[in-house]
């Protein structure tokens, strides 16, 4: 894990921060990566105890995207025949499920850019819940300069959070959305001045969402993401099964006392997954 980021979690406060540690290398995903990725996050969700995942990185850019080592075992990509194009949809939805989990915790996921938010950086920080910026950053659907379509996520993604001119633009162009751009667009919620700047910020909105009741936020991403792909009348009949399921008299006492006295409500975490 830490050769490809840094994990960290407060279990009194429930912000975890995964910090991608190759600036070097300019935090490009290597395909153990997504693997890493994908079982740092269930391995939190199963716990129960994270309220909200802070995402970040370190150096001058945030993600350049895919490693060229992703596209070395030529043998795996090719799809010459029936067999191998069947090899390849397989190992391609198993690159997918390791930004789906993002989508999948219980928690929500703030995610923090500066600098490049390259190709499969792009793919993950759209599977983020909220993504904020330094003045600095950049947004890109670098694939298509390689003469590939993006396929881990970007072009489902993009056109839910971003008008369609745009997100068609951007997929067919690759040029690069600058920070205001992406603001005005809705990519991100927030531009701060630096990379200092945008930690700050980054952390008092995880803490803001951490100290609300999480079986309240687990169940607000899950009706969100579940509108998002559904009708309004689909969604709402949702709504009343995800209600009854999640309704606590306990913790809207507690959190009406907590609102009313102007501080963090105490509420118990979400109960642990049995591993697999």
């Amino acid at each position: 894990m830490g050769e490809f980021f840094d994990l960290t979690h407060d279990p009194h406060g429930g912000v975890a921060e995964l910090v991608l540690n190759q600036p070097q290398r300019l935090n490009t995903m290597t395909p153990v990566f997504f693997s890493a990725l994908r079982d740092a996050v269930r391995t939190l969700d199963d716990a129960g105890a994270t309220r909200v995942l802070l995402i970040r990185s370190t150096g001058k850019h945030f993600s350049a995207g895919m490693s060229l080592e992703v596209f070395s075992d030529l043998d795996i990509l090719e799809t010459q025949d029936a067999r191998r194009r069947l090899a390849f949809q397989r190992n391609l939805r198993r690159l997918m499920d390791c930004f789906d989990v993002l989508e999948q915790a219980r928690f929500p996921v703030v995610c923090a850019v500066q600098g490049g938010c390259i190709g499969g950086g792009l793919d993950l920080a759209l599977a983020c819940d909220i993504r904020v910026c330094s003045a600095d950053a950049f947004f890109t659907v670098q694939e298509i300069h390689i003469g590939m379509a993006a396929d881990v996520g970007s072009l489902q993604r993009l056109p839910k959070v971003v008008p369609q001119g745009v997100a068609r633009q951007m997929a067919y162009t690759g040029e690069r959305l600058d920070a205001q751009r992406a603001l005005a667009a809705g990519l991100v919620n927030a531009v701060l001045s630096d990379t200092e700047a945008l930690r700050a910020h980054a952390t008092q909105l995880a803490r803001q969402i951490a100290d609300k009741n999480p079986l309240a936020i687990a169940g607000s991403k899950l009706a969100l993401s579940y509108a998002r792909d559904h009708s309004t009348a689909e969604s709402l009949q949702q709504m009343t099964l995800l209600q009854s399921a999640i309704f606590d008299s306990g913790d809207i006492e507690r959190a009406i006392a907590a609102w009313k006295d102007k501080r963090a409500g105490e509420f118990a975490a979400l109960a642990a997954t049995p591993q697999e």
